[in-house]
Order: C-alpha cells, then sequence, then structure tokens
C-alpha cells in the first residue's frame, strides 16, 4: 500500500468515524415518544369485532361531495397513509377537499383464524360502508383501495355494485399470473415466491399457526432486497442520522414495519392459494360466501394507479384489470416509486390525480 492509499484510507476511516458519532448522538437523544405517527386528528365512528371505521378530520371546504373510504391492506397497519405531517397520504387527501374515512383491519386475534374473505368483505367491509352511506343520507360511496386492499375493494364492489359510486384502486393486483410474461425475482417477488409453494405448505404453516404472524409477510418482504435488509442499522442510519429530520424520517418508518398486524388464517390461504397459485379472480372462479366474483359487475367508472418501478406488485399484474372489468369509464394513472413510497412521499401526483378525477364524476 502506498503512503498515498493510506492517507486516503484513514481520512475515509476518520470521516466515518466523525459521521456514526453524530448519528449516534442524535439517535441518543430519540425517545420512543418523539417517534409519533399517524396524528392527524380522527375521529372513531364505529368498531365490528376489533375493526374500526375512522374518520378524518379536517376544516377544509369539500371539493368531492361524495365520501371516501380508504382500504389499505392486511399485512401492514393502515398507519403508513399518515406517517407525518408532510408525507400523509390522508391529509392529503382532506386537504385538497375530500371527505375521508379509513377502514383500521387492527390486529387480528386467534379468534379471528376462519375470518376468510366472505368475512371481510360482506361482514366488516359492508358494515362500515353502511355506516357512512347512514351518516351522509346517500347510497353509495367512493371507495380508494390499496394493495390487498384494492383486491377486497374489487371484490366488493363486484358483488356490491350499487353501494359504490367510484372504484379508485392503487398498486392493486388483479391477474396474479400476468408476471409470467417477465417473471423476475427483483420484481413481483412475492408472486414468484408464492408459486413455488406446494398448496400443503400453505394449509400446513395456517393449520400450525392459526394466523399468519406479520413478522413471517415482513421477512418475505425483505428478503426482497436482502443487501439492503442488512445495512440498514449500520449504514443507512449513519447516514440518516447526518440530518435530524432525515432521522426522525427513517425512524417513523421503522416504527412502522415493526407493526405488522397477524393475517387472518383462512383469508391468508385464500389469498396465497386461490389468488397467488391458482389466479382464480381474472378466470372467473373466485367464489366468496357462495358467489362467484365477476369482474364484469364493476361498471362503474375506475381509476387504476400502478407504480411502473413497484417491486412488489408488477405493474402487469395491476394493469390486467383494463380488460376484466364492466366499465366503459376506465382510467390508469402510471406514477414512479415504491410500492410504499408513492403513498408517503412528498409529490402529490397521486393525491391531485384522485382528486382531479373524482371532481369530474
Amino acid at each position: 500500500m502506498t503512503k498515498i492509499d493510506m492517507t486516503s484510507g484513514l481520512t475515509e476511516l476518520a470521516d466515518f468515524c466523525k459521521r456514526a458519532a453524530a448519528a449516534t448522538s442524535r439517535l441518543a437523544s430519540v425517545r420512543e415518544q418523539d417517534v409519533l405517527i399517524a396524528q392527524t386528528p380522527r375521529e372513531e365512528i364505529c368498531r365490528v369485532n376489533g375493526r374500526a371505521l375512522y374518520r378524518i378530520a379536517s376544516d377544509q371546504p369539500r371539493r368531492i361531495p361524495t365520501p371516501v373510504l380508504l382500504v389499505y391492506a392486511m399485512v401492514g397497519h393502515w398507519a403508513v397513509l399518515d406517517l407525518q405531517d408532510d408525507r400523509s397520504f390522508v391529509r392529503n387527501l382532506t386537504d385538497a377537499g375530500c371527505d375521508v374515512y379509513v377502514l383500521d383491519w387492527g390486529h387480528p386475534t386467534p379468534a379471528d383464524q376462519f375470518d376468510d374473505f366472505g368475512d371481510l368483505i360482506n361482514i366488516y367491509m359492508d358494515r362500515l360502508v353502511e355506516t357512512i352511506c347512514e351518516r351522509h343520507e346517500i347510497s353509495a360511496i367512493n371507495l380508494v383501495g390499496i394493495c390487498q386492499g384494492g383486491l377486497l375493494s374489487v371484490c366488493y364492489t363486484a358483488l356490491h355494485p350499487e353501494k359504490i359510486r367510484n372504484l379508485i384502486t392503487v398498486v392493486t393486483p388483479v391477474d396474479f399470473h400476468a408476471d409470467q410474461e417477465d417473471e423476475r425475482v427483483d420484481s413481483g417477488f412475492m408472486n414468484v415466491w408464492t408459486r413455488g409453494l406446494a398448496g400443503e405448505d400453505i394449509d400446513l404453516l395456517v393449520r400450525a399457526m392459526g394466523n399468519i404472524p406479520g413478522e413471517v409477510g415482513g421477512t418475505m418482504f425483505s428478503l426482497m432486497t436482502p443487501f439492503r435488509t442488512l445495512a440498514k442499522y449500520n449504514m443507512t442510519l449513519v447516514q440518516a442520522g447526518q440530518d435530524s429530520d432525515t432521522l426522525m424520517n427513517f425512524l417513523r418508518m421503522e416504527k412502522w414495519l415493526s407493526d405488522r398486524p397477524d393475517h387472518t388464517g383462512a383469508s391468508a390461504q385464500q389469498w396465497l392459494k386461490e389468488l397467488y397459485q391458482d389466479n382464480k379472480l381474472v378466470k372467473g372462479e373466485l367464489v366468496v360466501d357462495g358467489r362467484t366474483v365477476d369482474l364484469r359487475a364493476v361498471t362503474m367508472p375506475v381509476l387504476n394507479i400502478y407504480s411502473e418501478t413497484d417491486t412488489i406488485i408488477h405493474p402487469l399484474a395491476s394493469k390486467a384489470m383494463r380488460d376484466r372489468i364492466g366499465s366503459t369509464d376506465y382510467t390508469e394513472l402510471p406514477v414512479t416509486g415504491g410500492h410504499i413510497g408513492i403513498l408517503v412521499a412528498r409529490s402529490k401526483k397521486v393525491r391531485d390525480g384522485i382528486v382531479d378525477w373524482l371532481a369530474t364524476r
């Protein structure tokens, strides 16, 4: 090693130590009560067996008269939609003039392990939709479904079309085998992983655990970027720790990631076997409470938002909706960003796309 190389290496080491010390100092001053998420004021409207309906408070004039219900996935808590003041999907919508409600799936208990799609859609979702309709004296609402919540929203709309005025889906899979045209583990990882399992493996997992622990889903997502996961609590944290705001952003996201609710066992079996493996929805074979989910029954206006760079839900799985539903008023809004990133970004593109689209309908 030359003298120049040694000097350069020592300088780099000294710089890293300085940065690590700064990050450690900032991190040491943070307490759990400082890392707050989902802080936009809200009111609990009703609760059904641990599933809650919240109305987001707002003093902004209503540009969109029909209320909006947000349905997020069961594999993560809805709080990511209200991560912090300047990265809050729900606050963006209320500030833009929407009357926003949020479905909170809560944290399923062992007593909920037999809740299947029929329970999620025809008991919980339907009761909360009815509650909103009764409060506003209307017959139909605007429904916004995100990721897995989008799939449930599509099914709900197909089974109860008279209760939905407009349907908006965000990073929502419909054709779970569409990615086979471009199968890669770095895009649509869950599709590839789940198709590699035997149906008996999924049944055994549910029988052994009842509900699927949130940590199982978290592990699967971390496997998509293993080296980034390994570096997150050293290199990434050191980088974030150079600035107080950036550090708090990092910690808020980590707090959300650490709170992964369990997934009800019966619905997990349907999600993994009937959709990921057998692709029954687009085949017209998905049955919920004895009724076949017919996508052609989705005849109201539909806005489908997907990310062209999504590594969790392949964009082809979302774009397949165009040729499957019965609506003649179908709009696509492609965006760029991560599966979660488009929801927590400071950019207002997704919000503006939703509000502008609703304003004309």
